[in-house]
């Protein structure tokens, strides 16, 4: 009887050298690797964003809230490989029970995370013989720094027939960013997408220049999305106000609506000013691994439990 995981085994050695080289990275930077609970009494209230049950508490969706109260305690350059948990997000690009790489940087902006980020992608590409060089869908990709930047206006500009304005008045901008935007973006290049408009950013401080925009980026290479980071905001009340928001979002629309992390928002007002990125392990393996399905990078799918 032939098994999935004896065809990618290959892959599967690849995650665990990739893997081991972000860990390399991240101890040679003076980062320090932590865990945090998987289970925990409320997730990040995000309008998009399903959590798991479990019991009366939920498995989280990323470590975030812990992590960042692992800042306010003083630990200034942290990351942890973790396992996160989705409900219904299952597809050629995800998976319900997904593995994140994050880390925060205290002292850093979203600019300072573009660099952080670019410096350790290149680093697992040489790692692993790849050079600046990388074939992904037969695309050849340039890794060599600089990377491009384009803000989201540019790209709805350049990439959509909407503006991004008329894409949030109809409620379509994850539409249209999926459909019309991320599929040409890092084709040749990686590309970090930044400046997003304010109500895509639940969790990120507000350009002080331009309150309508928010200090995150996401990173496209070869048309795949690979992280998600940006300015931490630090204002417990302004927290509250948007986390009231969120679920005032998922009321209306039906989905259970998630207590507030009140340890998490006590704490914030500590926080120092500092940068987080949430960056998709699974997504980096396809990457490198020049898979076209996320199931082709991960041991066990949940249709083989």
């Amino acid at each position: 009887m032939p098994y999935r995981q004896t065809a990618c085994l290959s892959n599967l050695r690849l995650r665990a050298r990739i893997i081991r080289t972000v860990r390399q990275f991240f101890a040679e930077n003076d980062y320090l690797e932590v865990e945090t609970p998987i289970r925990i009494p409320a997730p990040a209230s995000e309008a998009h964003i399903d959590a798991q049950p479990s019991g009366s508490w939920y498995l989280q969706t990323s470590p975030e809230l812990c992590m960042k109260r692992l800042l306010v305690a003083g630990y200034p350059r942290i990351f942890q490989v973790c396992k996160c948990f989705r409900r219904d997000e299952r597809g050629s690009r995800h998976i319900p029970e997904l593995t994140l790489l994050e880390w925060y940087t205290a002292g850093a902006d979203y600019n300072g995370m573009m660099a952080q980020c670019e410096t350790l992608i290149v680093a697992v590409a040489r790692q692993l013989g790849s050079g600046d060089v990388l074939h992904y869908k037969g695309q050849r990709i340039d890794l060599a720094p600089p990377w491009r930047r384009l803000t989201v206006a540019e790209a709805f500009d350049r990439l959509s027939s909407v503006s991004v304005e008329q894409a949030l008045k109809e409620n379509r901008f994850d539409e249209v960013m999926g459909l019309d935007i991320e599929p040409h973006l890092g084709i040749a290049k990686p590309v970090f997408l930044y400046d997003y408009p304010a109500a895509c950013g639940a969790l990120a401080r507000l350009k002080p220049e331009d309150r309508r925009l928010a200090e995150r980026f996401e990173l496209y290479i070869g048309g795949l999305e690979l992280c998600n980071a940006f300015t931490e905001l630090t204002d417990p009340s302004e927290q509250r106000l948007r986390f009231e928001e969120e679920r005032k979002v998922r009321r209306l629309a039906g989905k259970s609506v998630y207590p507030l992390p009140e340890k998490f928002l006590s704490a914030l007002k500590d926080m120092p000013a500092s940068a987080g990125n949430a960056f998709g392990v699974d997504r980096l393996v396809m990457l490198f691994a020049d898979a076209t399905e996320i199931d082709d990078v991960v041991a066990f799918t949940p249709e083989e439990l």
